[in-house]
């Protein structure tokens, strides 16, 4: 989805959701950007998973420590904010998250539809995060900002806010 929808905040949310918690045994939360450096990513998740320093400096090092640190692990690892559309690397990326036990998932938040399709292509599901409408935009706003009494007195005025 478009930046500002909220893809990150959806994804923290479950991330933290403590339902999410109790059903994977380790979790893992990585902001990508726009260089993703496998490499990179993978000490992170090795370190968020580890909540150790990862000094390995090869890749296949790394992947080996994952792989062992994964292997019948039920996971949770986000992929935030994911801008490359590298086949290859996000091939190579996958190969240490195949020894996880069932039920397993890797969350990727990404604005392109070329990148969700990417990831769609190794057999994960895509879901299109759109922007609310203004009602429904309002509904959030109001139920969040005003006290009981206060929503009438400042309705017009909130509703411009939103808008």
């Amino acid at each position: 989805g478009m930046g500002g929808v909220g893809k990150t905040t959806l994804a923290m949310l479950v991330f933290h959701d403590d339902k999410v918690q109790q059903k994977f045994n380790v979790r893992a939360w990585v902001c990508v950007g726009e260089e993703f450096d496998v490499l990179k990513v993978a000490k992170t998740v090795i370190e968020e998973i580890t909540s150790s320093r990862c000094d390995k400096n090869s890749l296949n090092s790394a992947q080996q420590h994952l792989r062992s640190k994964l292997t019948g692990m039920k996971f949770l690892v986000v992929l935030d904010d994911f801008w490359s559309n590298n086949y290859t690397a996000w091939a190579n990326f996958l190969i240490p998250f195949r020894c996880g036990s069932e039920g397993s998932k890797i969350l990727v938040t990404t604005r392109s539809e070329k990148i969700a399709n990417m990831v769609k292509g190794f057999h994960y599901q895509a879901y299109n995060l759109s922007a609310l409408n203004d009602e429904d935009c309002w509904v959030v706003f109001a139920n969040h900002a005003f006290l009981s009494g206060e929503r009438l007195a400042f309705e017009k005025v909130a509703r411009e806010i939103v808008k």
